[in-house]
């Protein structure tokens, strides 16, 4: 599927360095400040307030582009939920992986109830367009009480031996809130996650293509799937 192009008009930077800052902040476990400190050591003078602003204009839509360029996910999902801490008031991020570790989807929520847990099933069934082969989850009940409503056939695990492969996708989301030290507001959060989460799937290598040629090809597809996400318009 063919790519939206961006506009970078009006813009002070050419396109490929507002890229880079993009890809810097959201790929690699970096502070605001020090991208900007990376930039400068290349002789380019942005601020990070700068480089905020253009993770949260230029961020979505090349998120966009690349779930659009994703090959088709697994058909055995993994759902789990972590608490988000926002000005003092509690939230859950929802989160859904697929067999193969490719993050499907992250909704941040007030709460931890069915109604939550329906909704991130709907979603997930929605935009993927194909209800999945299991599911797996800890023992909340709030997932089996969703799934009899949404999908009364669909097998379900729930034991929280098995739910390690989406306890574990938190962990990159948990090494980006320590660096970034507290969020603003849940839907600067959510537009985060999703950023975050779209170019984590393009570069992380699977676990099936752990060889050093493989990887490197890996990288080389990732590089070009991002290229092809950021062009200009």
């Amino acid at each position: 599927m063919n790519s939206s192009s961006i506009s970078y008009k009006r813009h002070r930077f050419p396109p490929q360095i507002i890229a880079h800052a993009v890809w810097l902040y959201v790929r690699f476990n970096l502070s605001l400040r020090e991208v900007e400190e990376m930039l400068l050591q290349r002789g380019i003078d942005a601020s990070y307030e700068t480089v905020r602003r253009w993770v949260i204009k230029f961020g979505p839509q090349i998120a966009l582009n690349l779930r659009q360029r994703q090959d088709r996910p697994g058909d055995v999902w993994y759902l789990d939920e972590v608490v988000v801490r926002i000005s003092g008031r509690k939230y859950w991020l929802w989160r859904a992986v697929d067999q193969h570790g490719i993050v499907l989807d992250e909704i941040l929520q007030p709460k931890r109830d069915k109604r939550a847990a329906k909704r991130l099933l709907r979603r997930l069934i929605k935009r993927l367009g194909f209800v999945p082969k299991r599911i797996i989850t800890d023992k909340l009940r709030s997932y089996g009480a969703a799934k009899l409503e949404i999908a009364p056939g669909l097998d379900h695990w729930s034991h929280k031996g098995l739910n390690n492969r989406a306890e574990n996708s938190h962990l990159q989301f948990r090494k980006r809130e320590r660096t970034m030290q507290s969020h603003r507001s849940p839907g600067g959060l959510q537009r985060f996650v999703a950023t975050h989460s779209a170019v984590r799937n393009c570069f992380c290598v699977p676990a099936r293509r752990r060889s050093a040629l493989t990887i490197r090809y890996h990288r080389l597809e990732a590089f070009d799937a991002w290229n092809a996400a950021t062009r200009p318009a």
